[in-house]
């Protein structure tokens, strides 16, 4: 499995902002994080989609590559926090804010993905179709009496407590 990484050392943006875009392509195909970072509405897209192009480059630089693209996925990818810049913003009253210009160092790692081993068996050669393992057999269901599924029966405590209100009826229209 070919592995190669890119990283771009020093970009105007922060590692938080940057992150939010790496989140994006990580585990995904290099053509489809590739068509993520084009229509991506973050500036730093632009940087990740130049170190995400240098490490596909990379790749196919290495000695056993297959020459597919296609085979190629973000394994890892990360930001990482630069030197930060200070400068100082005039303030009122003679004082000064102080300003942090960040950097960030972004590294992808892309990787090949192993080719697929399948497993052929005797049956499946011939032409016959697998048995199906653990599958349970059809169990014929039985429809429910109507009193159980349809009507419910009254629990003792409800009849109770119908019977306590019929009281209170009578004994209201008697008064």
């Amino acid at each position: 499995m070919i592995q190669a990484h890119a990283t771009a050392k020093y970009v105007r943006t922060s590692a938080q902002k940057a992150k939010l875009v790496l989140d994006l392509i990580r585990g995904r195909d290099v053509n489809h994080a590739l068509a993520t970072l084009r229509f991506a509405r973050k500036g730093v897209a632009h940087d990740v989609e130049k170190v995400l192009r240098s490490a596909i480059a990379n790749a196919q630089q290495k000695d056993g590559f297959g020459g597919d693209v296609d085979r190629l996925f973000v394994q890892a990818c990360y930001a990482n926090q630069g030197p930060s810049q200070k400068r100082i913003r005039p303030a009122p009253m003679g004082r000064a804010f102080r300003v942090v210009k960040r950097t960030a160092h972004l590294t992808v790692q892309v990787a090949e993905h192993p080719t697929p081993v399948v497993a052929t068996t005797p049956a499946v050669e011939a032409g016959e179709a697998p048995k199906r393992r653990g599958a349970k057999p059809a169990v014929k269901r039985t429809t429910k009496s109507s009193a159980s599924s349809g009507a419910r029966k009254k629990t003792a405590a409800a009849k109770r407590g119908q019977r306590a209100t019929t009281r209170r009826r009578a004994a209201k229209k008697g008064a």
